[in-house]
């Protein structure tokens, strides 16, 4: 078994200025809100749920992007409202947001 039920990771690469890359479409701001929520919620630890900056993941062309382990589900976002429905549908509730995933 896995250490976390869930490990995320946001892809944070920062590419050269008017290259394609999630940092410079708020990447890093969004995985910061993720880590402070799972600690708010009490969901960061041991058997819970990891949240973590990636390099480049390779699809910037689609990014931002994140992906949830050990499902391997890849999501784009937009906003704090698109990584709160993540959070909630699957991290809490174990159900894949197809509207975000990719």
């Amino acid at each position: 078994m896995s250490y976390f039920k869930h490990h995320v990771f946001f892809c944070c690469n920062q590419r050269a200025a008017g290259e394609a890359c999630c940092n410079a479409r708020g990447a890093t701001e969004m995985q910061t809100y993720a880590k402070d929520r799972i600690a708010q919620l009490k969901m960061k630890g041991e058997g819970k749920v990891r949240i973590n900056k990636a390099g480049c993941l390779d699809r910037c062309d689609q990014g931002p992007v994140m992906v949830v382990y050990p499902e391997a589900v890849w999501y784009t976002y937009i906003d704090k409202e698109d990584v709160e429905e993540i959070i909630q549908e699957h991290l809490i509730n174990g159900r894949v947001v197809e509207r975000l995933k990719i």
